[in-house]
């Protein structure tokens, strides 16, 4: 096989109370990258599209291409190769976009070169694009995008993730407003300190979101996804964030919360049409106010990146 078209899913991080070690992949969108094997040793971004133009071309610099390249620095493995990236979601969306860039790559590399690793050792290559995206390489999207289904990120030193079995009839509606949240903003305006009377209910959250998620308990699952730390700091960034919540929340949401640093919102559902109600209510929220917005309905995609082509 001298190429091959690999999509890799979007994602959502932190699922509320579980900043930084939850993260779960969906459905659509996602990103596509074509990977083809050179004749000679170079590493080459041959197209970019999707991106309006954003996106580098320097392979040290782009996420697509530096997992690839630590990659074949571990493994030994001396190839060339050129890659297309093709985006099909908003940059800075809260949606995984880089992770699923970075994914995409090395999945395919690794899969043209026979697997010589499984699945789960991409990872710390996959997190390397975060750290060229975001200035840290946290696993939350990776993770998820990597490995499909519902993701906890227990340790980064050492790295250890493990997946948590989810319900069949839990759904998730992502709604991503027509505005642009920086990763390294959103991150550079949480507080350092936290409560000590904050932690012990976000502990407590966590523990119900896992309970909640793997006995099919979809009461524990709602009375779980409260955020005392983060969601209250990052709301500010994101216009109309408690009406769209609220909208979400009449509509028959479990609950709702931003997608990883925003400025996209998550909602859980128990039912398909539920979810679909939710995502209408949601995006009319938005559209009150004038701010085009997406949505998108989906189960847990417990697959994460695929070959189409």
């Amino acid at each position: 096989m001298d190429s091959i078209k690999i999509f890799a899913p979007a994602t959502v991080a932190n699922v509320a109370c579980g900043f930084d070690i939850f993260g779960f992949a969906v459905d659509a969108p996602g990103d596509e990258v074509i990977v083809r094997k050179r004749t000679d040793k170079q590493i080459v971004i041959t197209q970019i599209t999707g991106d309006e133009g954003k996106l580098t071309y320097d392979i040290s610099k782009n996420t697509v291409s530096v997992p690839i390249l630590k990659y074949l620095q571990y493994t030994q493995i001396s190839e060339g190769f050129d890659i297309e990236l093709h985006k099909k979601m908003p940059l800075g969306s809260g949606l995984g976009s880089s992770s699923a860039s970075s994914v995409a790559g090395v999945f395919a590399v690794n899969e043209l070169l026979g697997k010589p690793l499984v699945s789960k050792d991409l990872l710390p290559f996959s997190m390397e694009g975060e750290r060229v995206a975001c200035g840290s390489a946290h696993a939350d999207n990776v993770a998820p995008a990597l490995l499909g289904g519902f993701v906890v990120v227990r340790s980064y030193n050492p790295l250890d993730v493990f997946k948590v079995p989810t319900p069949s009839e839990l759904f998730v509606t992502i709604v991503h407003p027509d505005i642009e949240v920086n990763t390294k903003d959103a991150r550079h305006i949480l507080r350092n300190e936290v409560s000590m009377k904050n932690t012990i209910a976000q502990m407590g959250n966590v523990a119900g979101m896992i309970a909640g998620l793997m006995q099919a308990d979809y009461q524990l699952i709602a009375n779980s996804m409260i955020d005392f730390i983060i969601e209250p700091v990052r709301a500010i960034l994101i216009p109309e964030f408690f009406e769209v919540k609220n909208a979400a929340l009449d509509a028959g949401a479990l609950g709702c919360s931003i997608s990883g640093a925003g400025p996209s919102i998550f909602a859980f559902s128990k039912g398909l049409e539920t979810a679909e109600k939710v995502g209408i209510a949601m995006k009319s929220s938005f559209e009150k106010v004038g701010i085009i917005a997406n949505a998108y309905v989906s189960g847990i995609n417990q697959e994460g990146p695929k070959i189409i082509g």
